[in-house]
């Protein structure tokens, strides 16, 4: 422990930055956290990752360091809750090259972005990009179904000379559902729904999904072979694994049904599958096999991600700057029950608001818990060095950022979701280290701009929550006991401390932000 503490005194290569004087700034902490989160979202709107991904030079494009060659020989798919703007700006910018295209979108997008004044992510009147709407509630439907027939269509019928470029966000494993036959789309979701309920991991879902449907892992690809195809992603998943974003339908990697079988005996649903389910896994080898050429050349299939929580953060952190706070990224994976989340956050908050040097029994905690929570030692050891550091020097007011996606164990039937709550916990957390302008703030908020069933993005709070709600009748504990944080924050002060951003069109996982006053240097 002694050589970890160690790391959190002054180190040359951080002096080397020089001492840092902050802009003046007299808006609250409460308004410049809203800012940040705004400026996170805006780095990740739909139109402006395809804008920044597309290089076009006259009749070639670049695109993640590869060059292609147009020749009106463009095709596009696409499927995802954030496609659609997506799709509108890579027709802006390759419009004349298009052949067609088509992409399966959320139930109703089209309306909800009219009605917002989001006309920019709509696609033009005379657009050759086809939309097809379906996956009501985030679920796979008959219509999303016929979308993914209609887009393995249009897959299958590309040459050597075409380019197929595939858009994806959040949603579109839902958006393009692709069962193989004889299993029935119930079915499918039947034993996916089933596995989940029983604890199964993202990646044993993806597994059992990929070997029952013809477009996931690799399938899309595969169909629009030999096609070049180009893959531009926004990552909803922590890490941004490929293989997990939408089933990694353009991430080749054949799942063999021994596998699956594995995976279903593992969580006794062996005896309980259907014939249909039972005669796909039964047949011998792959559902599909790669061509020599396929295995070998890798240059058919590009997949970059241009959106994600990273993306998000770093954008923040600009802001964050802006307004008169150093800004320190402490993890883009944050996991793990709240309870944990919240306990972290609020250690932090308790070094980092420390005159003096911490008691080493804060950093010990926030070690044994950093891994439980989805944030490495190291990554936790460098946050305290730099807090460290900016006590010793003061340097001023100080913006933790982090993001990822806690879960919320249900003991209630309120309403509210995982950032709201978070919000809730980490306020009870600061309860004893002051209010605004001399106490810490937290913000936690959805990039999607929703948390659970409600309006709200999320919430921010402080170390005052715990009086102001007992002022007003409200008790946190039988909130959160229910589950019900939404309630809370709707009821207190007028629902103030909620964020509401509406509708924003994309969704990079949730943003977590701690803001940090200036200290008072302790001098000895």
């Amino acid at each position: 422990m002694a050589c970890v503490l160690s790391l959190f005194r002054p180190q040359p290569f951080l002096a080397l930055i020089g001492r840092w004087k902050p802009p003046l700034c007299k808006m609250s902490m409460d308004s410049r956290a809203r800012l940040v989160f705004a400026a996170a979202v805006e780095a990740v709107q739909p139109d402006t990752i395809v804008r920044q991904s597309i290089k076009r030079k006259e009749d070639s494009v670049t695109i993640d360091g590869h060059k292609f060659t147009l020749k009106h020989n463009l095709h596009l798919v696409g499927f995802g809750k954030a496609v659609l703007g997506m799709a509108a700006e890579a027709e802006k910018l390759l419009g004349d090259h298009l052949v067609k295209g088509l992409i399966s979108v959320p139930k109703g997008i089209q309306q909800t972005l009219q009605e917002h004044g989001k006309g920019h992510l709509l696609l033009k009147e005379n657009s050759r990009i086809k939309v097809m709407e379906g996956a009501k509630n985030n679920l796979p439907d008959t219509d999303a179904q016929k979308a993914a027939e209609e887009i393995k269509q249009l897959a299958s019928e590309l040459t050597e000379n075409d380019i197929l470029l595939v858009l994806i966000s959040g949603g579109g494993s839902a958006l393009l559902p692709a069962p193989i036959l004889p299993i029935s789309l119930k079915e499918k979701l039947d034993v996916t729904r089933k596995l989940a309920a029983a604890g199964a991991t993202i990646q044993e879902l993806n597994t059992v999904r990929r070997a029952l449907s013809f477009l996931k892992g690799g399938g899309l690809a595969h169909f629009a072979h030999p096609a070049k195809v180009v893959a531009l992603i926004l990552s909803d998943v922590i890490g941004d694994p490929l293989d997990l974003i939408a089933s990694g339908p353009t991430v080749r990697g054949e799942v063999w049904p021994e596998e699956v079988l594995s995976v279903l005996e593992r969580y006794k649903l062996l005896n309980s599958l259907p014939s249909s389910i039972k005669e796909v896994l039964g047949r011998p080898g792959p559902h599909w096999k790669e061509t020599k050429e396929e295995s070998t050349a890798s240059e058919y299939v590009h997949n970059a991600v241009i959106g994600s929580n990273s993306v998000a953060l770093m954008c923040a952190g600009r802001r964050a700057r802006e307004l008169g706070f150093r800004p320190v990224v402490v993890a883009p994976g944050v996991c793990g029950d709240v309870r944990a989340v919240s306990r972290l956050y609020g250690l932090l908050a308790r070094f980092a608001c420390s005159r003096e040097e911490p008691p080493p029994e804060i950093a010990a905690e926030m070690l044994r818990l950093g891994p439980e929570v989805g944030v490495e030692s190291w990554d936790l050891c460098r946050t305290m060095q730099v807090l460290g550091e900016g006590r010793t020097e003061g340097w001023g007011a100080t913006c933790l950022l982090a993001g990822g996606e806690p879960t919320v164990e249900l003991t209630g039937m309120g309403r509210g979701g995982r950032n709201q709550e978070l919000a809730m916990r980490v306020g009870v957390e600061l309860r004893d280290l002051g209010i605004p302008p001399n106490g810490p703030v937290f913000l936690s908020g959805g990039t999607d701009g929703q948390d659970g069933p409600t309006e709200a993005a999320g919430a921010i709070t402080d170390g005052g929550l715990y009086e102001e709600a007992q002022a007003q009748g409200l008790h946190i504990d039988t909130f959160l006991t229910n589950n019900d944080s939404n309630t809370f924050f709707s009821s207190l002060s007028a629902g103030k401390r909620l964020l509401v951003p509406g509708l924003t069109c994309t969704n990079v996982m949730d943003v977590h932000m701690l803001l940090i006053p200036p200290i008072p240097i302790t001098i000895r």
